[in-house]
């Protein structure tokens, strides 16, 4: 139990003890004046009811006070829903446009991938082309300097016959 509704129970018995320990005089009749009209009346029932009253006014006090607080609290929870939902379909936005700019730049990766693959194929087959005819041209001068030392080696042979035929490197 709180403190406060424990000090309003303490308080609200002691008006009760103290009602009940002079009963007769709160009913006891006084001569009371409202300003414009005078009357006889118990004063002690007058200021109980008076009390009586003031009590049921804060008690409905308190219950407004209390339905308004749910009701805005309610208000904010479904506002707050409402933003939360509102912040995940952008957040899920995000994440597709994500997904869209991330498989545009692959796109545009591959593309480059590719065409970077055909021109290095391209230099290599250019490459293979050069390297085959300097290959061939090396061929043909190896095969004339072959041929050009056989003519030699045939003359030599004519000059100086029955000697053996002799390759030095």
């Amino acid at each position: 139990m709180k403190i406060r509704t424990l000090l309003l129970l303490l308080a609200l018995a002691a008006i009760v003890a103290f009602t009940a320990l002079n009963w007769e005089t709160f009913l006891a009749p006084s001569m009371l004046s409202v300003g414009f009209a005078d009357f006889q009346a118990p004063l002690g029932m007058v200021m109980l009811g008076l009390l009586t009253l003031l009590a049921l006014v804060f008690l409905s006090f308190i219950v407004y006070l209390q339905t308004s607080v749910l009701l805005d609290a309610r208000r904010h929870a479904r506002e707050l829903q409402s933003q939360r939902a509102l912040a995940d379909q952008a957040e899920a936005s995000r994440f597709t446009e994500l997904r869209a700019y991330l498989e545009g730049e692959m796109q545009a990766i591959a593309a480059r991938d590719t065409e970077n693959t055909r021109a290095l194929v391209s230099r290599i087959d250019q490459l293979e082309a050069t390297m085959r005819a300097a290959l061939d041209d090396a061929n043909n001068t190896l095969a004339a300097y072959l041929g050009e030392l056989e003519d030699r080696l045939d003359r030599n042979d004519n000059r100086q016959p029955g000697t053996p035929r002799r390759l030095d490197h």
